[in-house]
């Protein structure tokens, strides 16, 4: 069992930026790719940048590329997401989560969840 927590989430204005963390605990951090993911009120949950275990290998949906930066200290057992230049579309609940098999951008392939952070972008 892995358990994920996020924290940082808040309210900023357009143009703002945020950093999120999930910390992790339980079996070895360092073996699993990390996500992060987000759903807006009334939408599905959307890839938004993926690591893999090393921190060697990103990938970011095109929505964030640019924008976002997702970085790992298996030291530490935590996940960050750097988020610059947000703009309203951006609000929605983060959630960090575990893959145990790849990194991906598939919800499936990610078995453990964090309970997600609310991140609210005013214009």
């Amino acid at each position: 069992q892995v358990q994920l927590v996020e924290s940082g989430g808040g309210l900023v204005q357009a143009g703002g930026s945020l950093r999120l963390s999930c910390a992790a605990s339980g079996r070895t951090f360092s073996l699993y790719a990390m996500g992060w993911f987000r759903q807006a009120p009334g939408k599905e949950r959307e890839f938004a940048t993926t690591i893999s275990w090393s921190g060697s290998t990103k990938f970011y949906a095109d929505s964030v590329k640019g924008r976002f930066t997702i970085s790992r200290d298996n030291a530490k057992n935590t996940v960050y997401l750097q988020m610059n230049s947000l703009n309203p579309e951006d609000t929605a609940v983060y959630y960090c989560a575990a893959s145990g098999r790849r990194i991906s951008g598939l919800t499936t392939d990610y078995e453990y969840w964090g309970q997600g952070t609310q991140v609210t972008v005013s214009s």
